[in-house]
């Protein structure tokens, strides 16, 4: 007999967090099958994994949190699945009640709220927001902008054929696989079911995560996230379903990532704000003080433009303080 949920956890050098989210699975009051993908840690999880008698292990080598989320679900066999990352865990009970709702109402997809912690601290509770649009909630309507996926139980056969798509090789380091996959599939337009609570426990944490904003990872972020949108947008246009209502959603994502991609690419970032501006004729800056008085009044690259010379001037500043501390060191030592 099947399971009724497979909860997939994608993992790499977890140790210190993977007993913690997987105890959190386990249930005696319903079939949970527990897969984890090792994906090349090193720094014991194998070992550890073997001595669980009640995991699926999926070794990896290193391809990353797309690849070895896929491979997981292929083999998953619930009848739901739950997608886990290895530094969170669920609340008590969060599997058997939303499997209940997902049995009573015949849902694809059971969402939830979700808890925040800083390590093992509770810093804020995020309720799900109800909406009558789950595409425009999932496109960046409402403060907490959909939910976190690792809160929701969805359907496997509903979802089987969606991968957790990824425009690099290896890409656990830049990929938006997550954000993708559940715009995908709102735009199936899956029944919804709502769990009260808050199913998830999301941490936050200094010991390295996979998804960074600065740098070169910042930039691939940046990349998955711009291509994921047009490719999201583009979809619902051509159905005719991009009604003015997601046309505002998406601004709320895509105008924090024009100023992003203005740091590094001023001229991708001006043209993502005529996309904006294209999506949502009557769309103002949401950012406050001086910043947003520049925005609004001169504009997105003049703007911009100020902002890169401030940068470059605090640069210069910097380094020249430097180089007096130095020269004022080698004075008194002399």
């Amino acid at each position: 007999m099947n399971p009724d949920i497979s909860v997939i956890i994608p993992s790499r050098d977890r140790l210190w967090s993977l007993p913690q989210c997987v105890a959190s699975c386990r249930s005696t009051k319903i079939s949970v099958e527990i897969i984890v993908v090792d994906d090349a840690s090193v720094d014991g999880t194998a070992a550890w994994l073997k001595s669980q008698g009640d995991i699926v292990t999926i070794p990896g080598e290193g391809w990353g949190k797309p690849w070895g989320v896929t491979k997981a679900l292929s083999i998953a066999k619930g009848k739901f699945v739950r997608f886990l990352d290895s530094d969170d865990w669920l609340n008590p009970g969060s599997n058997e009640v939303q499997l209940a709702i997902a049995e009573r109402e015949n849902a694809d997809v059971v969402v939830s709220g979700y808890q925040l912690y800083r390590d093992q601290q509770l810093l804020e509770t995020f309720p799900w927001q109800p909406t009558d649009d789950f595409i425009a909630r999932q496109l960046g309507e409402g403060v907490t902008q959909g939910s976190h996926y690792s809160a929701f139980l969805f359907r496997r056969s509903f979802i089987q054929d969606i991968p957790h798509r990824t425009s690099f090789p290896a890409a656990d380091f830049a990929s938006r696989d997550d954000r993708c996959f559940i715009l995908e599939v709102a735009v199936r337009k899956p029944v919804i079911a709502v769990h009260d609570g808050q199913a998830l426990c999301h941490r936050q944490h200094d010991r390295g995560r996979l998804q960074f904003r600065s740098g070169l990872r910042g930039v691939g972020i940046n990349i998955q996230h711009l291509l994921i949108y047009r490719q999201i947008l583009s979809m619902l246009d051509r159905s005719g379903e991009l009604t003015p209502r997601r046309r505002r959603s998406a601004t709320n994502v895509l105008w924090p990532l024009a100023t992003w991609i203005g740091y590094s690419h001023p001229k991708e970032a001006g043209e993502i704000n005529d996309w904006v501006y294209e999506l949502d004729p009557d769309f103002t800056s949401p950012s406050s003080g001086v910043l947003g008085f520049c925005y609004r009044s001169l504009g997105f690259r003049h703007t911009q433009r100020l902002v890169r010379l401030r940068r470059a001037l605090l640069a210069s500043d910097r380094c020249f303080r430097f180089r007096v501390g130095c020269r004022a060191s080698h004075s008194c030592a002399a």
